[in-house]
């Protein structure tokens, strides 16, 4: 296609612009765009991912596999911390400035085309098309494609790889996928599609929804139950996973021990659907290697050790809890400092009661924040709820870098930082706090849709 070619700021504009639409789930504007793009979703096949959490993790612990077996696998994380071409990688290596900025430019001719008919894309719908292009552009083997929101009706469902992956349900987006588990379950099974093949660590109501589903299309379901946990360090686990036995994997926290048996047997699906085959040796090679930025991501900045989670649902919270209760004697010593961020239409109490109960951050201080964005809850407001409800005071400093600031200043003492609850505050956080020469942080824009 042709078009005005726009520089990567003028992208970030555009697509920010977009955010004015909101959340908007259908697929009929997804739909309309890639086919105006002749329909680069259908030149490669891979795995659709959906499920409350571990999404990410799977996703990269199945990436990390494929790279090491020498597959050119494209991958979607969602959503980005620092930058929007995080959404966009091969083999872990973000796409740069000039190819989005390109990518973008045909993309937003070809949305002004279907506007009239279809209505204007959203953000999401246009970075997923952006994504699908680039992806049809390079020649991939294969990729792992990561659901934005719910299932049915998320942009990425356009897409349907042979491979269908559920990693678990619980309460989260209820506005707009359901009150209940089993509304929620609904949502996400419908990736599931005739001739799929199904993988799913999900379990109770959740999984008679997701079995029920697969059955009505036909697709044979493989159900994973947690790997069994061997042993866990400061930089991540080790398992024993079926035939390849005990491995290494080199995320931290015992609920890896669910996303890298999910991840292993969609592998295996994989395989089965003739779509790719990674040996044991890769696969050992890949859960070894795997990074996962930002979820419980250990860094040591200001002489500080810096744990790093989104945590942003009640489920979320709770698995943040017991990694540092399990961490605990692997960190330096010091009382800990929890720098807080959670969203206003999150659970907030949900996070907050779950993130108080860890025995590990019991009377440790804490910071409240309140990153850009417009969604999030105010620090003041934020830091009285957790006084309510966590029973000690909490802090209020409105502007995350300032945050950082307090938490690291001497003031704090010596011991671990944890920041949480939102991965805006995250994505902020890591800005500041991790060089990283292949993930410059964007320049502001004034909208990012969807994040947690």
């Amino acid at each position: 296609m042709t078009s005005d070619r726009l520089t990567y700021a003028q992208a970030l504009a555009e697509l920010a612009s977009r955010g004015r639409f909101g959340i908007r789930l259908g697929l009929g504007r997804t739909n309309a765009l890639l086919a105006r793009l002749d329909h680069p979703e259908r030149s490669f096949r891979g795995a659709l991912i959906a499920g409350t959490n571990g999404k990410g993790s799977v996703l990269a612990l199945m990436g990390s596999a494929l790279t090491a077996a020498g597959y050119k696998v494209g991958l979607t994380p969602k959503p980005h911390l620092v930058t929007y071409r995080e959404r966009l990688q091969i083999g872990g290596k973000p796409v740069d400035p000039e190819t989005f900025a390109r990518l973008a430019s045909d993309v937003l001719a070809a949305a002004d085309k279907i506007a009239r008919r279809h209505g204007d894309p959203t953000e999401f719908e246009l970075l997923t098309a952006i994504t699908f292009l680039w992806f049809a552009e390079v020649g991939l083997d294969l990729a792992v494609v990561e659901v934005g929101l719910g299932g049915r009706l998320d942009a990425t469902h356009a897409w349907d790889g042979g491979v269908a992956v559920i990693t678990n349900i619980s309460l989260d987006h209820m506005d707009r996928l359901g009150s209940t588990i089993e509304a929620i379950a609904k949502e996400k099974a419908a990736i599931i599609m005739r001739g799929d093949l199904a993988v799913t660590g999900a379990r109770g109501s959740a999984l008679e929804v997701i079995e029920r589903r697969s059955r009505g299309v036909r697709a044979p379901l493989t159900v994973t139950p947690p790997a069994q946990l061997l042993a866990a360090d400061r930089d991540g686990i080790e398992v024993e996973l079926g035939r390849l036995g005990r491995v290494r994997v080199g995320l931290r926290g015992r609920h890896q021990a669910a996303n890298v048996a999910v991840a292993d047997a969609a592998l295996d699906a994989l395989e089965a659907a003739g779509i790719a085959r990674v040996a044991g040796e890769w696969r050992r090679a890949g859960y070894g290697a795997v990074r996962w930025p930002g979820r419980l991501e250990l860094v040591v900045a200001a002489g500080r050790e810096i744990l790093l989670d989104g945590a942003h649902n009640p489920a979320g919270a709770a698995t943040l809890a017991e990694a540092l209760d399990d961490m605990a004697p692997l960190l330096r010593p010091g009382r800990p400092t929890l720098v807080l961020a959670i969203m206003a239409d999150k659970d907030v109490d949900g996070v907050i009661g779950a993130l108080a109960a860890s025995t590990y951050l019991r009377g440790a201080r804490v910071i409240c924040t309140s990153p850009a964005g417009g969604r999030a809850m105010a620090a003041d407001l934020l830091a009285a709820r957790w006084e309510s409800l966590a029973g000690w005071p909490a802090e209020a400093v409105a502007e995350p870098a300032a945050a950082l600031d307090a938490a690291t200043s001497s003031g704090s003492g010596s011991g671990p930082i944890v920041v949480a609850g939102s991965l805006y505050l995250v994505g902020a956080a890591r800005g500041i706090l991790v060089s990283d020469p292949l993930l410059e942080p964007d320049p502001p824009v004034s909208h990012r849709e969807g994040l947690p």
